[in-house]
């Protein structure tokens, strides 16, 4: 796979915005379809990778393990950029 933030980049689920990247409605709509999912299923998930690897796999049915950790990897400070921005910074872990 060529560099995760590139794929991210030309299959629209990332845009470049000045210094940062961010995320775009294409994104927002997969990762508030993942949430859903999982709160259907009951999942009790407290780690923002889940819900990021099952948008990201509904994106990418067929990636390797390899791929689809690559793309987490890139999104994950994305995602966790957004939100910051939205809601302030996250708490420390304990």
């Amino acid at each position: 796979m060529r560099d995760a933030a590139d794929v991210l980049r030309s299959d629209g689920l990332i845009r470049r915005d000045a210094d940062r990247d961010r995320t775009t409605a294409r994104w927002q709509a997969a990762m508030a379809r993942a949430a859903l999912r999982l709160q259907r299923s009951g999942a009790r998930w407290k780690d923002l990778r889940i819900p990021v690897a099952s948008a990201l796999l509904e994106r990418y049915p067929a990636a390797t393990d390899e791929d689809l950790a690559a793309l987490v990897e890139a999104m994950l400070p994305v995602e966790e950029a957004e939100l910051a921005a939205a809601w302030g910074e996250a708490p420390a872990p304990p």
